[in-house]
């Protein structure tokens, strides 16, 4: 039967024996399992002989990711930038390739207002400059920032199991590295969007690495990679940088009155402090260039101006500076909503804490439940207790902030695998009156970890038209299949036309958050210039200025988008912006 066929008798039921959804996934996971038990002997011995060679297993893990995404370009192709995270973070990673750290602000900066952009005192990103450095990268060397994703997952891949193997066996290190494949590889958002979150992982892969090394021998690389991790930290996620900070000097600070005594402490501080003040120049840099201010964050330039993003729980909402568009104020609106009216309270910070628990399953297939409960038994020792100790620390301090998202926590991506991976080995490990019972039950959840991420995989590798309907099943895995919101479409159309092409977008009234005014770092210079409709008055100053131009106007709330060429409407049918009064 073809393989589509198959798919297709999911739902509805369309097959002459009765089976159902449910009934081909049980199907497909016994024959998994039943292949794997019997070739389990040989795969066992293999692995574990190849599990000790770190060059094989590092490169191994680190194209695993990128042929599984490469695979599946026919039917799920590079994704499209969508919405004002992924705009802006490729404003910056354009900025960069451009190599500068800001733009000239537009004479017609009404035009081109965006979440998560400032337009003055320079048209630049709001956000740090750790992605938006793999951005760069992806566009310079292969002209397409996301090779860069793409390059960060597969690096993340690779670093877990050069971390792992300073804190467990080399088989349970490679087993790891598999585990971060399927978690963080080909399906999932890390992957599949511009926002991020390998970056971050990487540094928590250099930093968690680096520490039980440099505790056994104080060796200068050691403490260069440990520098190396906490300034990447510091570019991708500067508060959270600080929550890491706090972690690492649980465990240095000790090993800093060791090397005192060994008169070691002067040479490896300083081969950590290269990188890190490295990082920490950079990010002043980007403050200068970015607000004019060493000291000021881009990030806090736009909360003052705009309102957004959020401040942290224990302090009252921002207030606006600035005229905002409808979608600015629609936002900053839906943000001061999530944070609330007030400051926390002690009881509103507890029960936020415990409700984004739900959230960590971005980190753990649900096999490795029982995982994390065998772990629980192995808190015993310093390092072990610090392994829990640290999550803890993150979860307190992010906590602060009202929202929340995996790629804030990243950094603890090593840590949650080093979890997983322990537990994994405590249940195999696991004995009762002597004999070996838990051996078969760590292989199976090992399996059945597997064992989902290459059915969903088979399913988007396969492509068909009823792809969507199967798809409905799928839970947290993210990639991108079809053109739901017609940006590739519009996009289609756009470079199908000759010349250069100046889009007014005009949202409709019951717009919200699908942001599309997003512009290159050199905007007069791009093919493409994307705008707000401000009615024809305004708009005429716009023409004038972009004469060489082909005009169009853009109604993305019609469904379908609709793309046509520009003509004038009457000055009631649409206006400047409102303002949200200060």
């Amino acid at each position: 039967m073809d393989l589509l066929h198959l798919f297709r008798s999911f739902t509805p039921l369309r097959n002459p024996i009765g089976f159902g959804a449910a009934d081909f996934l049980e199907l497909a996971f016994a024959l998994l399992l039943g292949a794997f038990f019997l070739c389990r002997p040989w795969f066992t011995a293999f692995t574990t002989r190849f599990a000790h060679r770190a060059i094989p297993c590092m490169l191994l893990l680190a194209l695993l990711p990128v042929a599984l995404r490469l695979a599946l370009l026919s039917q799920s192709p590079v994704p499209t930038p969508a919405g004002a995270d992924d705009f802006s973070y490729v404003l910056l990673g354009d900025t960069l390739a451009h190599l500068r750290l800001s733009n000239p602000p537009h004479p017609f900066p009404q035009f081109f207002e965006a979440i998560f952009v400032l337009q003055q005192p320079t048209y630049s990103s709001i956000f740090p400059l750790g992605q938006g450095i793999i951005l760069a990268l992806g566009a310079l060397l292969f002209g397409l920032p996301w090779a860069g994703v793409v390059l960060s997952v597969s690096a993340l891949c690779a670093l877990v199991y050069w971390m792992l193997r300073a804190w467990t066996t080399p088989t349970w290190a490679l087993l790891g590295g598999l585990l971060a494949v399927v978690e963080f590889g080909p399906l999932s958002q890390w992957m599949n969007s511009y926002w991020g979150g390998a970056v971050s992982a990487v540094a928590g892969c250099l930093v968690f690495g680096s520490l039980p090394r440099l505790r056994e021998a104080a060796r200068p690389t050691c403490a260069l990679l440990l520098g190396a991790g906490l300034g990447m930290q510091l570019l991708t996620r500067p508060f959270e940088f600080l929550l890491l900070f706090l972690s690492v000097g649980l465990v240095v600070v000790p090993v800093l009155k060791g090397l005192w005594k060994q008169q070691q402490l002067f040479r490896v501080v300083s081969f950590a402090l290269c990188p890190l003040l490295a990082a920490a120049g950079l990010m002043l840099l980007q403050n200068k260039s970015v607000t004019g201010s060493w000291t000021t964050l881009p990030y806090m330039l736009s909360r003052y101006q705009y309102g957004v993003p959020a401040t942290f729980t224990l302090q009252p909402n921002p207030v606006p500076h600035r005229t905002l568009t409808p979608e600015q104020e629609l936002d900053y609106r839906a943000q001061s909503i999530i944070h609330g009216d007030g400051t926390d309270t002690l009881r509103t910070y507890v029960q936020r804490l415990f409700f984004r628990v739900r959230y960590y399953r971005f980190f753990f297939l649900p096999p490795l439940y029982l995982a994390l409960v065998a772990f629980c038994f192995t808190l015993r020792g310093s390092r072990a207790l610090w392994t829990a100790a640290t999550p803890l620390i993150f979860a307190l301090g992010t906590n602060f902030y009202p929202y929340f998202y995996p790629h804030y926590i990243a950094a603890l991506t090593p840590l949650f695998l080093l979890m997983s991976v322990t537990g994994l080995r405590k249940i195999h490990e696991l004995t009762i009156y002597g004999r070996p019972v838990g051996r078969d039950a760590a292989y199976l959840l090992a399996t059945l970890c597997v064992a989902p991420f290459l059915f969903w995989y088979t399913v988007h590798l396969s492509g068909s038209d009823t792809l969507s309907e199967v798809l409905d099943y799928e839970t947290w895995h993210y990639i991108n299949y079809g053109d739901p919101e017609g940006r590739i479409a519009t996009n289609q159309q756009l470079s199908r036309a000759p010349g250069k092409q100046l889009v007014f977008v005009h949202y409709g009234p019951q717009h919200r958050f699908h942001e599309w005014i997003h512009n290159a770092a050199n905007i007069d210079a791009a093919r493409v210039v994307w705008v707000h409709d401000l009615g024809p008055a305004e708009n005429q100053k716009l023409i004038h200025y972009y004469p060489d131009r082909t005009v169009w106007l853009l109604e993305p709330d019609a469904d379908p988008p609709t793309l046509q060429p520009y003509r004038a409407r009457s000055p009631s049918s649409a206006g400047p912006f409102q303002s949200v009064n200060p």
